[in-house]
């Protein structure tokens, strides 16, 4: 297709975690009173989109993420994503093979030291999966180690908001079965939005919180982990696992599982954004974030890389997902400029994964970040959305980008919460600013592409009616709203679409030849 000049630009508006279905009850999508997204899935040019399972890489039936709907919709392809690749080599015994997994043993068994594991602790499989965790201790006793430790960020997101003590006795249960002649045991832990797992470099006060309960056993003491999670439930009822204070496991005041000189420690997200920092500070010798003290000689490897341009991790387990042309790189070769804005809790989906998985910066693309709040999101749900529509009709108005890209993260971010009216209020305030940004644009002659990375408001209780806080598998919306005479040049193309074909439709839209790596664009010329 040719003959699409637009006078204006094109402009993606990703709405995170904004899915559909056609449930009303727990259905914060359906509940608000979202007059723009309605209007133009009425007038324009309409269709769902698929954002998980196969559509984006991961094993059929698991739910999307934004990590992996953001790499679909900025590469234009569907490749073998990290989980998938984790799962696979773990269960094939790939994993054991690696260099990295012999170097592992051989420092431990050679210092009678300590493995530790650390990470995201649940069957959730969007950071990582407590059956790896278990597959990699069963082999560690098959290969001698006597000693594991476990420092455990407890979910509540990517799972119910209450079922870490499932986990806890899970793993306690899997290694009892295990033999009583190995020392393995749980030694600290926290709420994965308390310790350890921020991203973006948005609190480090976060990483060093994790930093001194595993490294130097400060905190709270308690016998167990399972002690741990009942006494803090007990003073706050309501309490998510996602924000648990940390907890250190004590015998006679005494922490069990300091990480120490000699140890080595694997980090068990595949996923990079919430492991990152806890890498820095483990491996980098200039490192200003926080005060480490005394830095113990670990051998740390993560279960992935975590920053594919450095190459940190050092040592890992299993390779990363290679995208062949990202769309990004692609506009820029041809000379069009871009414009990328979020705010900090999901500037690194716009940019990093949008951009295949690479903190390089494209030629003529200008990223902007907004600080986000430090207070829970569903205490002010509408979060930064104001800001960054500002920011973006400016930089639209302005005339220098011809693709501009945004993430208004409220769906998502407040989705996580489970609670219906902050999350109506999110999704509201996103429509409010949709309707700005689209006035913008059709001021100046361009299109604008509305959709969402995953699902997450449309369902916030599950079919038990218990609240729900994670992810969903549902489609999600895709409307072109294109008021140029070009809006009679194309047609939709029928089928069953996914993330993955936004990347050659943008394209083809900007009146560029998409790449033959990607998926077909869901327009064509009448």
């Amino acid at each position: 297709m040719s003959n699409l000049h637009y006078n204006g630009p094109v402009v993606l508006v990703i709405m995170d975690g904004v899915g559909l279905s056609d449930r009303t009850e727990g259905n914060a999508v359906k509940q608000a009173k979202l007059e723009t997204l309605n209007d133009i899935i009425s007038r324009y040019k309409y269709t769902t989109l698929g954002a998980a399972g196969e559509y984006v890489g991961v094993p059929a039936g698991d739910m999307g993420n934004s990590e992996v709907g953001h790499n679909a919709i900025g590469t234009g392809e569907i490749v073998l994503q990290r989980s998938a690749a984790v799962e696979h080599d773990v269960n094939t015994g790939a994993i054991f093979e690696t260099q990295t997994w012999k170097d592992i043993v051989s420092r431990v068994t050679s210092n009678n030291s300590t493995l530790h594991f650390m990470g995201i602790f649940s069957d959730g499989n969007v950071h990582a999966d407590i059956s790896h965790l278990e597959k990699m201790t069963a082999r560690a006793k098959q290969d001698g180690i006597q000693h594991i430790r476990v420092h455990m960020l407890a979910d509540g997101r990517d799972v119910p908001p209450q079922s870490e003590p499932k986990f806890i006795q899970r793993y306690e249960k899997f290694v009892q079965d295990l033999g009583d002649d190995m020392d393995y045991r749980i030694a600290s832990g926290g709420g994965r939005m308390v310790i350890t797992a921020d991203r973006y470099e948005s609190d480090w006060g976060m990483v060093e919180k994790g930093w001194n309960t595993s490294v130097h056993g400060e905190g709270r003491q308690f016998a167990s982990a399972t002690e741990a999670v009942e006494t803090y439930r007990a003073e706050e009822p309501g309490l998510q696992d996602q924000y648990l204070p940390p907890f250190v496991i004590a015998e006679n005041g005494e922490p069990i599982g300091k990480i120490q000189d000699g140890d080595a420690l694997i980090y068990l997200d595949f996923r990079a954004d919430r492991a990152l920092e806890m890498a820095m500070a483990f491996t980098y010798n200039d490192f200003p974030h926080f005060d480490r003290g005394q830095r113990p000689d670990v051998y740390f490897a993560g279960m992935t890389e975590y920053n594919e341009d450095l190459h940190v991790p050092e040592h890992t387990l299993v390779g990363t997902p290679h995208f062949k042309r990202p769309l990004a790189s692609h506009l820029a070769d041809h000379g069009i400029s871009q414009y990328a804005i979020s705010e900090t809790v999901k500037f690194g989906h716009v940019t990093y994964y949008f951009n295949g998985n690479s903190y390089d910066v494209p030629t003529g693309e200008t990223e902007v970040e907004i600080p986000s709040d430090t207070v829970p999101f569903d205490i002010r749900p509408w979060m930064k959305h104001a800001e960054i529509a500002d920011q973006l009709i400016e930089a639209i108005e302005s005339g220098k980008y011809k693709f501009l890209r945004v993430n208004f993260p409220g769906g998502d971010m407040v989705g996580h919460f489970a609670e219906l009216e902050p999350t109506v209020i999110a999704v509201e305030s996103v429509d409010i600013c949709l309707k700005r940004v689209i006035e913008a644009v059709n001021k100046l002659g361009g299109v604008t592409i509305v959709t969402a990375d995953h699902g997450n408001a449309e369902e916030l209780i599950d079919e038990k009616g218990a609240p729900k806080t994670s992810h969903t598998t549902n489609r999600v919306p895709c409307v072109i709203v294109d008021d140029t005479e070009n809006a009679d040049k194309y047609e939709l193309v029928p089928g069953d679409h996914g993330l993955a074909n936004l990347a050659s439709t943008i394209s083809t839209l900007l009146d560029i030849e998409p790449s033959n790596d990607w998926l077909p664009a869901i327009i064509r010329e009448k």
